[in-house]
């Protein structure tokens, strides 16, 4: 059984999920956002095994050094995102000068690749390539709990608008990918409240 518990991380209030095995208190981290502070003082007497980012813009991996050191845990990340993390043009966080100064870590140690079966902490992930946010966006699934990252948000969608982001993909990822799961699948975002794929699929005005 897992156990979710989310922190709104920095000034876009970026939703990172602490994903924790009930028995055996493992976690994971998805998405460890900037100004990580009431994340890290939660994880300090948690075995954290992994950082999963869903993608790689500054908002989503502001935090990620400060996990990192302080767990020793590796980085997993889709290779079409993998220079993102030690650019800051390319995680955006120049274009956000009012936001953030230059944000840049090490590289990851693993690479996530579409249908990949991820173990981490006594349990089965599934990895879903949902490019159209971005080009490495990714969705995690396990049982009926979906990490979306920005793909699918309550009554909204991910912006395209930015470097390598494309709407006919996003609508592609949503309509062939997420919204073939079952209506009860809970959808974990990366902004803003949980939702159903089908209260999405019936409610969504942008799909």
């Amino acid at each position: 059984m897992l156990k979710i518990e989310s922190f709104q991380l920095g000034p876009l209030e970026t939703n990172c999920y602490l994903v924790m095995n009930a028995e055996t208190h493992k976690a994971i981290v998805i998405d460890p956002g900037m100004n990580p502070g009431a994340l890290i003082r939660r994880i300090q007497d948690l075995d954290v095994e992994a950082i999963v980012l869903t993608h790689a813009h500054f908002d989503h991996m502001g935090g990620v050094d400060e996990v990192r050191k302080l767990k020793n845990c590796p980085v997993y990340i889709h290779d079409l995102e993998a220079d993102w993390l030690t650019d800051p043009k390319l995680n955006g966080s120049l274009r956000w000068s009012q936001v953030t100064g230059p944000l840049s870590t090490d590289p990851a140690e693993y690479a996530l690749e579409d249908r990949q079966s991820l173990e981490l902490i006594g349990h089965t992930f599934h990895v879903m390539h949902t490019p159209g946010h971005s080009p490495g966006s990714v969705s995690l699934l396990h049982g009926n709990d979906l990490f979306a990252g920005d793909v699918l948000f309550r009554m909204s969608v991910g912006r395209t608008d930015l470097p390598g982001g494309r709407q006919n993909d996003l609508l592609d990822s949503i309509h062939q990918k997420l919204f073939k799961l079952d209506d009860a699948v809970k959808v974990y975002p990366g902004h803003g409240p949980r939702t159903t794929i089908g209260f999405e699929r019936a409610n969504n005005p942008y799909v």
